[in-house]
């Protein structure tokens, strides 16, 4: 499923996707081998058995630096660096230089600070991380649940997935229309609206307008806002076949502070019966970790 980039606030007309005969998995291309390239070709360039692998010592003296630097709040200057890294002081400026030139690192009044490259890294590395928190906390409920799950939050006015977890037998719903674009249809999107007050929801309807994906969908923007309104606290918001044929959805709603986020369960259609059931089981087995999302998205 998608993440969500920064949209145009500007009203869209959509046209409206056809879904695949068959839901499910969305086909992973598969590249074709390339003529010619054997299995020689494929251990180019690899160390053999028993040799060391090559370093680059630039790289390495460059990896300490930063981590010299990352060590003083206040920046450090230069004969200072050299001094702790153990560096020759025209190696140190040499790599200074090249660190400051890509935004690793930044000079300020004769100190050396962490750069612009280097705390969107450190950002970067945050949300790997949560997204991995995210995903082991699935993995574990999905294990005591038995069916797909999702997570997702609602960011600066996006729908944004998180984390998946499923398995063969269980597998999840295939993407076959822009997630992020069609929270009117899936439950995990409703949850999400459902959090917000009425002016985000409209806007969020503005820039993503409802429209048919199933036979099941709602198609009316105010019927849609009156089931939003409608929805109790707590409870799991659900959904039949109105985003995919085949499969009924439940989304159980996340609010921690100013975090709007949901998990939601889904199972095909013959199995609608065991959806409130299922939704349950997940809803107490969020309720035995209630911390796990709020440490996961704090991170």
């Amino acid at each position: 499923m998608a993440t969500a980039d920064t949209a145009s606030a500007s009203r869209r007309t959509p046209s409206v996707p056809v879904q695949p005969t068959q839901a499910g998995h969305a086909p992973a291309g598969s590249a074709k081998e390339r003529p010619g390239r054997g299995r020689a070709a494929e251990g180019a360039g690899r160390p053999r058995q028993g040799q060391p692998a090559t370093l680059i010592g630039s790289v390495q003296r460059a990896m300490r630096l930063l981590e010299t630097v990352a060590a003083h709040e206040q920046g450090a200057p230069a004969k200072q660096l050299a001094r702790q890294t153990g560096l020759a002081l025209p190696t140190t400026y040499h790599l200074l230089r090249t660190l400051v030139h890509e935004g690793y690192l930044r000079r300020d009044s004769g100190l050396f600070h962490l750069g612009d490259a280097a705390e969107r890294l450190s950002r970067r590395m945050a949300r790997q991380k949560r997204r991995g928190a995210v995903s082991e906390a699935l993995a574990h409920w999905h294990q005591a649940v038995g069916a797909p799950l999702y997570c997702a939050r609602y960011r600066d006015g996006e729908i944004e997935v998180v984390g998946v977890a499923d398995s063969e037998e269980s597998p999840a719903v295939g993407e076959w229309a822009d997630f992020r674009a069609t929270g009117h249809a899936h439950a995990i999107g409703q949850c999400l609206l459902s959090q917000l007050d009425e002016d985000a929801r409209r806007d969020h309807l503005t820039r993503y307008p409802v429209q048919r994906l199933t036979p099941y969908t709602v198609e009316d923007e105010h019927v849609l806002l009156r089931r939003l309104a409608a929805c109790r606290h707590g409870e799991p918001v659900i959904e039949r076949q109105e985003y995919a044929l085949g499969t009924v959805c439940a989304a159980i709603p996340v609010r921690i502070g100013t975090l709007v986020a949901a998990v939601a369960v889904s199972l095909p259609a013959q199995q609608a019966d065991g959806l409130l059931p299922a939704a349950r089981r997940l809803q107490a087995e969020m309720g035995r970790e209630p911390g796990v999302l709020a440490l996961s998205f704090s991170i």
